[in-house]
């Protein structure tokens, strides 16, 4: 430890070497707390939404709770309620979870 802080302190190349290191390592800790999780999440998001068939019980990102009722491309109509007349068309990406119709 003292042959770097005696290394600093001259204010030659090793400092240089030991500032771009610090970075490597802050960079690659934020790859593995933020954007690995997070691109994680989204591919388990889509893979859900792909998964979404006619009788699915999906909640949306509002909280509300709904049947799927028809599917368009990015669109789905759900039916909320136990009226029937409740139909109200959104996008996929407004689907947080999906339970499909068989599973307990």
């Amino acid at each position: 430890m003292s042959l770097l802080l005696s290394e600093t302190a001259a204010g030659g190349t090793g400092s240089i070497i030991y500032m771009v290191g610090w970075i490597v390592l802050f960079g690659g800790l934020m790859y593995f707390m933020f954007y690995r999780p997070q691109k994680k999440e989204q591919a388990r998001h889509e893979a859900m939404l792909a998964d979404i068939e006619v009788g699915s019980y999906v909640c949306t990102t509002s909280g509300f709770y709904g049947v799927v009722i028809d599917i368009a491309d990015d669109t789905v109509i759900v039916e909320f309620g136990n009226n029937k007349n409740c139909r109200i068309p959104m996008k996929k990406s407004a689907i947080t979870e999906v339970e499909k119709p068989g599973a307990e």
